[in-house]
């Protein structure tokens, strides 16, 4: 009787007015977003910190939109990704993100607030908690517990929340609710005076780029927003009728993204060696990491990159001082910490290990970290700690989760 009553719940659609299932109370969505937001970037690159006045600018014309939506009370947040990937993703209660591999597309303010607009779009309507209810219905309870990491096989297992925050971040969205957004997000940059005539620009680009071959795009934002002649027909006519005209901001997106596209190589270099050693190809993937770090110093993702590079040749001493330097210049960052434990693990060093271990988790739990902090607590005598850690990492499955099963039964008949 309870679940037919979970079932039959519903609401009404704060920006379209119609009823729609409810599962998930206002309460549960905000405190969602708010528990995921962070975990979820980590899982997506983390912040690019090297530009925080390019932060500031997204910031600034996101909240030009938010004010005019028809949720203008959520607790919206906006934050750019260090993330190659073009894309932009909203989580439950406003929390936004939009990766520097989509802005260094872009041309102008008003296709930013073509993107951010749509976005919100998405958060006000609730086509996150949508989805997320959709997999509940369908699987309740068990959606997230784990997420492979998408770039290489040393992360491990990211766990729990931050999961189900990429999974809700990178799923797609059905055709009904891109066209809901387009429609919405048109309205919400007309109301905040920019040139509608954008988004019709944009999506024009987008379905163009589609029928491509660049792999790049394929795996960003058309596998989460795929792109239609349908939607550019729609959104075209919309704009008719809605009127063109308004605030485009060329030369302000040029001043504002000038460092970010004056960087561009030094990324695109990174990349080239993050492709080079996923293949094996050390010495060339060394030079590529090695020319990105001379252009910029102060990016620790180009220091983890060259420690998992002299890690995986047996440089290990090396390794540290490189995961020690991508730590010092982004301390919050899940994975920095995770390659730093990991490689101290290798080299002995327990104390090290598991401080770093225990650091990452703090912020994004994964199978991995769970697995080799029950080492570390059976090398220290620690066997309640490890019976602990062990049975953690064995709800992810996989072959983390069958080490930790085995291991946790050693344990258990000793």
């Amino acid at each position: 009787m309870a679940v037919f009553a979970l079932l039959t719940g519903c609401t009404v659609n704060p920006v379209t007015g119609q009823k729609q299932l409810s599962l998930i109370s206002e309460s549960q969505e905000l405190e969602m977003g708010a528990e995921q937001y962070v975990p979820t970037q980590q899982t997506q690159g983390g912040r690019f910190y090297i530009d925080p006045e390019l932060t500031l600018y997204v910031q600034e014309v996101g909240e030009k939109l938010a004010r005019v939506s028809d949720r203008p009370d959520l607790p919206y947040e906006f934050v750019v990704l260090n993330n190659s990937t073009p894309n932009a993703w909203a989580l439950p209660g406003g929390k936004i993100a939009i990766n520097r591999g989509l802005l260094v597309k872009l041309e102008t303010e008003a296709q930013l607030a073509s993107v951010l607009g749509h976005e919100i779009v998405h958060a006000a309507a609730r086509h996150s908690v949508q989805r997320m209810q959709q997999g509940m219905i369908i699987s309740a309870g068990v959606a997230g517990l784990g997420l492979a990491l998408s770039d290489n096989e040393w992360a491990g297992l990211v766990m729990g929340g931050a999961a189900v925050g990429a999974q809700l971040a990178l799923a797609q969205y059905s055709q009904g609710d891109e066209l809901e957004s387009d429609a919405y997000g048109i309205r919400y940059m007309k109301a905040a005076g920019y040139d509608p005539t954008a988004a019709v620009e944009l999506q024009q680009l987008f379905l163009e780029l589609s029928q491509g071959s660049d792999s790049n795009w394929l795996n960003g934002l058309f596998a989460t927003h795929p792109p239609s002649a349908k939607r550019v027909e729609k959104n075209r006519e919309l704009v008719r009728q809605l009127g063109a005209g308004g605030y485009v901001g060329r030369d302000v997106y040029q001043q504002k993204t000038a460092i970010l596209k004056e960087l561009e190589p030094a990324y695109e270099a990174h990349d080239k060696a993050l492709k080079l050693a996923s293949d094996g190809d050390w010495a060339p993937a060394l030079k590529a990491i090695n020319s990105a770090i001379s252009q910029v110093p102060r990016e620790a993702m180009f220091y983890a990159l060259r420690g998992r590079i002299h890690q995986a040749q047996g440089d290990r001493e090396q390794a540290q001082q490189d995961f020690d330097k991508a730590v010092s210049l982004y301390p919050e960052m899940f994975k920095y910490q995770l390659y730093d434990g990991l490689n101290a693990l290798d080299m002995d060093n327990l104390e090290q290990a598991r401080n770093h271990l225990n650091r990452a988790n703090e912020v994004v739990p994964t199978s991995i970290a769970y697995l080799r902090l029950g080492d570390i607590a059976v090398r220290q005598g620690r066997r309640e700690d490890a019976r602990a850690y062990y049975s953690t990492a064995a709800q992810a499955g996989g072959d983390v989760g069958a080490e930790a099963q085995k291991k946790l039964a050693a344990l258990s008949g000793n």
